[in-house]
């Protein structure tokens, strides 16, 4: 099975939101959690289902729904996966586009703000102040 990347046009490194349609590359490792290896690299289609900050490091984490999968450990497609956004755009990270891009600039503005209101609360936190 080879994925189709002529539908994936638009570079997002960075800046994928909820419903968008994305393919990345990443490193499949195998043995212990002690001492990986590399076993080759896997490409992944995916829907994002859902996106979050962690509250303590900001730490961005994508839900995704795979459509399709090919290298080594492939998943299967259907299959629901979590990643973590530096994980999604270490290799770069492109996107097909939407019906409505218009639609999608409203999704995007909400995960911004979502952004940078975490920043700002680990910010205060840091600095020791309490808004809660």
């Amino acid at each position: 099975m080879t994925i189709d990347t002529s539908t994936f046009t638009i570079h997002c490194t960075g800046d994928a939101c909820t419903g968008d349609v994305i393919l990345f590359t990443e490193a499949a490792f195998g043995g212990s959690f002690r001492k990986p290896k590399f076993m080759g690299e896997r490409r992944i289609a995916a829907r994002i289902v859902k996106d979050s900050y962690g509250s303590a490091k900001q730490q961005h984490t994508f839900i995704l729904e795979v459509i399709e999968s090919e290298g080594y450990d492939a998943l299967a497609a259907g299959t629901t996966t979590t990643r973590k956004g530096r994980n999604i755009y270490r290799n770069g990270t492109t996107r097909q586009p939407w019906a409505n891009e218009a639609e999608r600039k409203v999704t995007i503005g909400d995960k911004h703000q979502r952004g940078d209101a975490a920043r700002s609360a680990r910010e205060a936190r840091k600095n020791g102040y309490d808004w809660s």
